[in-house]
């Protein structure tokens, strides 16, 4: 398995960017070949992480485009900074 994870910092309303995430990423995330889990986390402090889970690093790969353009198209304003994103494989698991 794969994950990516996006760290975004000053986030100007967690809950609206909540419910876009929920109503609007979390569909194509599961369209995504190869999808096994996501999460969006409030870290508090205006921070959000997003964690995707996938396969293969294809999947995980696709995930970290389609956020991207999600974020573009959709988020800009509550989601200010661009993202510190990390991928790689899953090497331990509960």
């Amino acid at each position: 398995m794969y994950a990516a994870v996006r760290r975004y910092e000053g986030v100007t309303d967690p809950a609206e960017a909540a419910r876009l995430v929920n109503e609007g990423f979390v569909p194509l995330m599961r369209e995504v070949t190869g999808f096994v889990a996501y999460y969006w986390i409030d870290a508090g402090d205006g921070v959000m992480v997003s964690t995707s889970v996938f396969q293969d690093r294809a999947g995980a790969d696709e995930s970290i485009a389609r956020a991207a353009d999600f974020v573009r198209d959709n988020l800009a304003s509550l989601l200010p900074h661009p993202p510190k994103v990390m991928a790689g494989e899953v090497v331990a698991s509960g």
